[in-house]
């Protein structure tokens, strides 16, 4: 009386199962769009690469644009955790906060997503949700931004410098694409840095 029965036993498992698939599965879709593009980067791929049959990927995830608008909305999910992990106090230095969001354009994720970008500028099913994803994702990375930075967005102008210092950062995200570009952004970040202290304090 009041045991655990056998199909209790096997379904926590099963369902521990599905969600590490399914994590695989979404880890897997970002790697592909970061290295192959979105003509390089099917269900099939990504599939095979994270280790799992075709049949269970369209399980998880029934269309091609399913898999890939939540295998960005994952890991940006992720990025943002790991962004605020890095400042369990809150605001913090702005050399140290500026230099982390910049991070957060320069690595396979933002790699990812612009291939993301591009194709739903073509692709009329996927831009949509491309659209709405990105507005998501660009509130959340905004709302970070504001927390450890410290900015009163109160005050006028300062919301405006906060998108502009994130766009500034999107743009160093697409300069390093094509070239390693680490010693310029360093002097960027700096400058930066420099800027929204004298602008937020």
């Amino acid at each position: 009386m009041g045991g655990v029965s056998t199909t209790d036993r096997e379904r926590v498992p099963k369902q521990d199962r599905s969600r590490a698939t399914r994590q695989r599965l979404l880890e897997a879709a970002v790697a592909c769009l970061a290295e192959h593009g979105w003509a390089g980067s099917t269900v099939a791929v990504v599939a095979e690469r994270a280790g799992v049959s075709r049949g269970a990927a369209q399980h998880h995830f029934p269309t091609r644009e399913d898999l890939f608008t939540a295998a960005v909305e994952y890991v940006s999910e992720e990025r943002s955790l790991a962004l605020r992990a890095l400042f369990p106090d809150g605001a913090a230095d702005r050399r140290a906060v500026v230099a982390a969001v910049v991070d957060l354009y320069t690595g396979p994720l933002f790699r990812a997503a612009l291939h993301l970008w591009v194709a739903a500028s073509n692709e009329e099913q996927l831009r949509p949700r491309v659209t709405e994803l990105e507005a998501r994702v660009g509130r959340e990375t905004h709302r970070i931004a504001v927390d450890l930075l410290g900015a009163d967005e109160s005050r006028p102008g300062v919301r405006e410098t906060v998108q502009g210092f994130l766009d500034m950062a999107r743009g160093l995200g697409l300069a390093n694409l094509l070239t390693d570009d680490t010693a310029r952004r360093d002097r960027v970040v700096t400058q930066w840095a420099a800027l929204l202290d004298e602008t937020l304090r």
